[in-house]
């Protein structure tokens, strides 16, 4: 079973203020790019995994998706995503993404934001979506970029020149990797970028785009500190068709 850190009342307490929770999709500087990954939505039926407070499953709704499935391990996140949803055509449920099954060729998109970290066994998950997708069906995803994992809890480097450098540690070594993040010993799950893209080519998926993420200027003139992210990938977003 996945690490619940977001029902522990600290972690979700700090969780909640983040700006990408306050604000919504508005406050997650990476979702323009990610929402280009889209597929027209009218009439498709979509699963949300990892939907958290909902933002996504809302906007699915309103861009014109049939229905969008929302699955969260944390009962906290549901109920804020309940609370705030208004729409028979969503509908949420706890899952364990771990263990999860899914009816075969019952969606059109796959959707998960910044969830498949967390996931220990991503290849079972992703052979799951690929058999719950229809042909031609669509896997979109971002997760925590492999090199900025690797390199969490590292320290600012300063090179000869005097700029800042960002240490990567055993990139190579794939497995658990836990930080400190509004709570202590968040459990998160290190594989490299070969591991997976392979991941997704063994199910059978044919990947259509990647992104890295990087802030624009202009998003950086907004919040200065997003000028970090410049120093190494934070995000890895990910288009992939069945």
């Amino acid at each position: 079973m996945a690490q619940n850190i977001y029902d522990t009342p600290a972690f979700f307490a700090g969780y909640s203020q983040l700006p990408r929770q306050t604000q919504g999709l508005a406050g997650a500087p990476e979702w323009p790019s990610l929402r280009a990954m889209l597929p027209v939505l009218a009439g498709k039926r979509v699963v949300d995994l990892g939907c958290g407070f909902g933002w996504a499953s809302r906007w699915m709704r309103e861009q014109g998706a049939a229905s969008v499935l929302g699955l969260d391990l944390s009962q906290n996140m549901l109920a804020r995503a309940r609370h705030d949803t208004h729409d028979p055509a969503i509908e949420y449920r706890i899952a364990d993404l771990e263990s999860l099954t899914l009816p075969a060729a019952a969606f059109d998109l796959a959707y998960s934001a910044l969830t498949f970290h967390y996931i220990e066994d991503l290849p079972r998950l992703i052979a799951t979506l690929y058999q719950a997708l229809i042909p031609g069906g669509q896997l979109v995803f971002s997760c925590e970029h492999p090199i900025y994992m690797a390199a969490a809890g590292a320290h600012w480097q300063h090179a000869e020149n005097g700029s800042l450098s960002w240490p990567v540690s055993r990139y190579a070594v794939e497995g658990e990797r836990r930080s400190d993040w509004f709570a202590k010993d968040v459990l998160k799950y290190h594989r490299t970028l070969a591991s997976t893209l392979n991941s997704l080519i063994e199910a059978g998926f044919q990947i259509a785009r990647i992104e890295e993420f990087a802030p624009s200027p202009e998003q950086i003139e907004a919040w200065p500190a997003l000028a970090e992210e410049l120093e190494r990938p934070m995000m890895l977003l990910v288009s992939a068709r069945r």
